[in-house]
């Protein structure tokens, strides 16, 4: 599903990644662990061509993102990935349901509101998708934001600390989303996280080091 090679980034000229090689299938999970500082929010905006790195080469689905113009990266981000933030981005000014078809739009994709409705159903959000984000409750907002990733039915879903700050209850239950919805759109999911309780809930873990 993807290939990372040679993988390298920095700030200000202090290393921050640097992965010789890393290949994943389509539909499988991944937990990518590590301490706070060890390049997780990094690799995960590298996989979703946010951030360009200043050496090696990242291959989604055979296509390298290297090669995409900007309009051609933000296309190919809105049709093939999802990715659920730390902070979850939705757009205060849009309801529930218009930031999904946004997301719809961005990908250059027809509008389809039967597919958006779906979504929310299946993340038990749908009475809300007439509702603005600073109307919703912390988990509302979380399920939509889950449900705006996987509305194009994208094949690489990420998540940067989606549990971190959650009560094992909740824990259980935001994983328990991202893996049904990655299962439903036969996703690959890489969920990147210091946070121990999931662990045992994923067999693939790709462990990052602690950087100076």
């Amino acid at each position: 599903m993807f290939l990372l090679q040679n993988l390298k980034h920095a700030y200000n000229g202090t290393e921050v990644l640097n992965v010789a090689a890393w290949q994943v299938e389509q539909g499988s999970q991944w937990l990518v662990l590590g301490p706070s500082g060890s390049g997780k929010t990094t690799l995960l905006h590298i996989l979703a061509g946010i951030l360009q790195p200043i050496a090696g080469s990242v291959s989604i689905a055979g296509q390298d993102l290297r090669a995409l113009k900007p309009a051609e990266l933000d296309r190919f981000r809105g049709q093939r990935i999802g990715i659920v933030l730390q902070r979850l981005h939705l757009v205060p000014s849009l309801t529930v349901m218009n930031n999904l078809l946004l997301a719809q739009y961005l990908a250059s994709l027809p509008e389809d509101g039967a597919r958006a409705r779906e979504v929310l159903a299946s993340l038990d959000v749908a009475a809300k998708a007439g509702a603005y984000p600073h109307e919703l409750s912390f988990g509302q907002a979380q399920r939509v934001a889950v449900a705006r990733a996987v509305v194009n039915r994208p094949k690489l879903l990420l998540a940067d600390e989606p549990t971190s700050n959650l009560d094992d209850e909740r824990c259980a239950q935001v994983y328990g989303l991202l893996e049904s919805q990655a299962r439903a759109c036969d996703a690959t999911l890489v969920i990147a996280t210091h946070d121990q309780r999931i662990k045992a809930r994923m067999r693939n873990h790709y462990v990052l080091g602690a950087r100076a």
